[in-house]
């Protein structure tokens, strides 16, 4: 028996929570169960709710320096966890990953220049350089036999023209949990620094790796990779702390960390709130039991649902992730399409997914599920699913 209760509902109406709150919005019902968003439905950690509650205790909330543990907490949490031995200069915060994407348009990729994405993926990736009007190409990834994917390198050779200025990499992937291995990280750095590409890493799952799987820095794998990309992490996604800013930076180049790192400071975007190094230090420096027992809990969930749709919905197809708490869910056995299958799940069934088509055309006929929640909450959404396709 863990420390920490999992199986715990929380009730987050009334709290703000984009999760319940935009559902009427976004789903045109306000009644459905959520599983779509990626944050947890789990308490956030008593040791960082502490931590914040002490300095509330001080009333007095005026310009502050960042605490001095800060930056040496998230060293040592990314030396003891992945091995990675990153320099203090090398580091900084910033407001935010889909932020972070954004910013790195604007300061490295010129509006005739061009930004590549792996469909399936991570929709921001795709929605951020569009807004910024810059041209997207799509590198999709190679589906396997066995529903995993892989990259496709021969492909890449045909897309990555000279206008091709960013990579957005997704590490670990997300709709489909992959923690990339190292050949196909080195494989990746080479080539974009032979063509003078810079790549985004975005790591915020990366503390979140499931059952044996490692997550491995793309920066770490190569002099080329580190000289060719910024990596993006938080603390947010593994602790549920969203809410409050706590991103960082990881620039190992000093050419690319002077200019981002400038244009940041010119603009004063690299200095946290009040609160994110509070919440930061709390959670790597107290952290360890509780996201271990969380994983745990994760990783029995998604045994659950595979386990629930083989024996009851062997249409639906969930592909293990290696690492996160979101499950791809491959619908085509169920013949719908795009219409009829978000039909089905909200307002048959009355969930709230993100349909797989958010993630590229490559998703067409998935849905991602967040399994991020109590289990007693699973079982009624899968039940759910299920009497909603019997009767279909």
């Amino acid at each position: 028996m863990g420390k920490y209760n999992f199986d715990k509902v929380i009730d987050r109406r009334g709290t703000g929570a984009l999760k319940l709150d935009v559902l009427a919005e976004r789903y045109g019902r306000a009644d459905l169960i959520p599983l779509w968003v990626a944050d947890m439905d789990f308490e956030t950690p008593d040791f960082i709710t502490e931590a914040l509650r002490k300095r509330l205790d001080h009333s007095l909330f005026g310009y502050t320096v960042e605490p001095a543990d800060y930056w040496p907490a998230v060293m040592d949490w990314i030396r003891e966890h992945h091995g990675w031995e990153t320099k203090r200069e090398w580091l900084t915060f910033i407001p935010g990953i889909v932020k972070g994407i954004g910013m790195v348009i604007n300061v490295f990729v010129k509006e005739d220049e061009k930004v590549i994405i792996q469909p399936p993926v991570y929709h921001p990736f795709r929605l951020t350089p569009e807004g910024n009007k810059r041209e997207v190409v799509y590198n999709p990834l190679r589906e396997n036999e066995d529903g995993s994917y892989s990259m496709d390198f021969e492909n890449l050779e045909k897309v990555a023209d000279d206008k091709c200025r960013l990579l957005i990499l997704s590490n670990p992937h997300n709709p489909a949990g992959i923690t990339w291995d190292r050949e196909t990280l080195r494989r990746l750095a080479e080539f974009c620094h032979k063509r003078g590409i810079i790549v985004i890493s975005d790591e915020i799952h990366s503390d979140m790796a499931l059952w044996d799987n490692k997550h491995i820095p793309f920066a770490s794998v190569s002099d080329e990779a580190a000289a060719c990309s910024i990596t993006f992490g938080a603390p947010s996604k593994t602790f549920n702390i969203a809410g409050i800013v706590s991103s960082y930076a990881i620039v190992p180049d000093e050419k690319l960390r002077d200019k981002f790192y400038g244009w940041l400071m010119a603009n004063e975007l690299n200095d946290p709130t009040i609160f994110a190094p509070i919440a930061t230090i709390a959670a790597f420096r107290k952290g360890e039991e509780w996201r271990r027992e969380m994983l745990d809990y994760v990783q029995a969930n998604i045994d659950f649902v595979i386990d629930y749709c083989r024996e009851h919905i062997p249409a639906i197809k969930p592909l293990r992730p290696q690492a996160s708490f979101l499950v791809w869910l491959d619908c085509r056995g169920l013949g719908l399409n795009h219409e009829e299958l978000v039909e089905l799940f909200v307002e048959k069934a009355g969930l709230a997914l993100n349909d797989g088509e958010m993630f590229g055309k490559e998703g067409k006929g998935f849905m991602r599920l967040n399994v991020g929640s109590p289990r007693s909450v699973l079982k009624e959404a899968l039940d759910r699913l299920r009497d909603a396709i019997d009767k279909k």
